[in-house]
């Protein structure tokens, strides 16, 4: 507008002007809000489609598993744990949004959503971000690190796609040459519907991320069924081991069995190989001298309209007429109380085989038994074996093994065990468990109670593997920098109660705040 000393209708002008400036201000702001909105509500239904079609997913993984556990289970309890992760951030998210919600009286009304004081004084105290503000930032921390390791330990291709760290990083943001906390940068000053909308955005990116990783999974295994570039040669010998003098007898495939397959052409040991039947090589070749003996050669087979080749590299032992038995015991010479003890015990060459000692009994399948010592009180136990060869002579055997009970557990907190450093939100959610460190089997141990102990209180004895409501009210009194201590843990083995375990060790843990 002109300088100076302006009429009486100039300045009525002027003023008119400032008035239509303010009410299209005022108009541009409604509908800025109102989109916000209408974002928001395209975001919810997004989120909604990829929950929908992650749940699809879980199920046709669960098929999977039944028809194919060895190749699935893994990769299902992956899923399970990637989709327990996503849900608990998307759940906690629509808490918060619950929260800045309830803070209006009509939460579609977008045009009222335009203060940023609900959601800065949820977040933010004095400047600095809230108690509340850390544990958002903390529950994002955790997926984006939780997911990644298990996506960087089992799938680097996925791994490298999506980058989840990037993804989901709340690192500060540089503005102007300042790096700016990134919780500062995302949400403080922003109307609440725009806050309402961001925090939509991250629950649909969530899902969409948990999608990708669930579709990412089930890709990745169907291509290694069905690529030929992904299966070895395998010879496979009709019996562990041959006399001299005998001819080897045995047979080639491919690592997944296909009777449909057809070869174009076979060479072992520089021969070529006429007998092929159902997708087999059939060998039938002397076994040569006594020792270890190579097999190598190519298979050669169509695939798209072109010729491609498998090496065989693969080799056998020859050994002499066996005098006695051959008996191993697959975990060490040691025995365990409380568990199924997996033995194998052979005579080579000889299919007639006869194992007897307490607690032995047969697994199924030559040469498999189990062993279980629980009630037996001596320290040592004795395996005797018998078995006849082809010409009628009896063979004969014994091998000692040690007995020992399962060594004494050690107690965990959020699967860490000794001394851990946690926070007090995340105790208050933990898992108490027990593991045996560094012990030759994999057994999974049951808690159904410990005490729990800050110091200056009671004793809180707790029944199950989280801490209740006591315990929690109890924890909350601790100081920042106080250890509390979970011990005299029950513990028991899963499909095993009846063996009584050692003590367990207890867990110590250090309050960050």
């Amino acid at each position: 507008m002109a300088s100076g000393k302006q009429s009486p209708r100039q300045k009525m002008i002027n003023l008119m002007y400032l008035v239509f400036i303010a009410m299209m201000a005022l108009n541009m702001s409604k509908e800025v809000l109102t989109a916000f909105g209408l974002m928001n509500e395209k975001l919810d239904s997004t989120a909604a489609t990829f929950s929908e079609r992650n749940t699809a997913l879980m199920a046709g993984l669960a098929t999977k598993v039944e028809e194919q556990p060895a190749k699935y289970t893994s990769i299902k309890a992956d899923a399970d744990k990637i989709h327990e992760l996503s849900s608990d951030l998307s759940q906690y998210i629509a808490g918060i949004k619950e929260k800045l919600e309830a803070s209006v009286d009509d939460a579609t009304d977008y045009e009222t959503m335009d203060k940023s004081n609900t959601m800065d004084e949820m977040f933010f105290q004095s400047g600095r971000i809230s108690p509340e503000g850390e544990e958002f930032l903390n529950k994002i921390k955790t997926y984006r690190e939780e997911v990644s390791a298990i996506l960087a330990k089992d799938y680097p291709v996925i791994a490298k796609k999506l980058n989840i760290e990037k993804e989901f990083s709340t690192d500060p943001v540089n503005v102007e040459g300042a790096n700016v906390p990134w919780l500062k940068y995302r949400f403080e000053g922003f109307p609440l519907v725009a806050s309402i909308t961001q925090l939509t955005q991250m629950q649909s990116d969530i899902k969409s991320t948990e999608s990708e990783i669930l579709s990412s999974m089930l890709s990745g295994q169907l291509q290694s069924d069905v690529s030929l570039d992904n299966y070895q040669a395998i010879v496979i010998p009709d019996k562990p081991a041959f006399f001299s003098g005998e001819n080897f007898t045995g047979k080639v495939v491919l690592g997944r069995f296909d009777n449909t397959l057809q070869f174009e052409k076979v060479v072992v040991n520089g021969k070529e190989v006429k007998d092929l039947k159902a997708g087999q090589v059939v060998l039938n070749f002397p076994a040569g001298n006594v020792g270890e003996q190579k097999i190598t050669g190519k298979l050669q087979y169509m695939e798209n309209d072109s010729l491609k080749s498998i090496d065989i590299a693969d080799s056998y032992n020859v050994i002499p007429l066996p005098n006695s038995a051959v008996i191993s015991a697959d975990k060490m010479n040691v025995v365990y109380r409380g568990v199924q003890n997996p033995m194998t015990i052979s005579i080579p060459g000889v299919s007639n085989v006869s194992a007897n000692a307490p607690g032995l009994r047969s697994a199924g399948g030559a040469g498999n038994y189990f062993m279980d010592v629980t009630t037996l009180q001596a320290r040592e136990v004795t395996i005797s074996v018998s078995g006849t060869l082809p010409g009628g002579k009896t063979v004969s055997d014994r091998k000692t093994f040690r007995v020992k009970d399962i060594p004494r557990p050690v107690g965990t907190i959020r699967g860490e065990d000794g001394s851990v450093s946690m926070q007090r939100n995340s105790l208050e959610i933990a898992t108490v468990g027990a593991n045996l460190p560094d012990f030759d089997f994999d057994l999974n141990l049951n808690v159904t109670g410990f005490k729990f102990k800050v110091p200056g209180q009671p004793t809180i004895i707790v029944n199950g593997n989280r801490l209740d409501d006591r315990a929690k009210a109890a924890l909350r009194r601790a100081g920042r920098g106080e250890s509390v201590q979970i011990y005299d843990i029950n513990a028991s083995l899963a499909g095993n109660a009846s063996y009584k375990l050692k003590k367990v060790a207890p867990v110590v843990i250090e309050l960050t705040n």
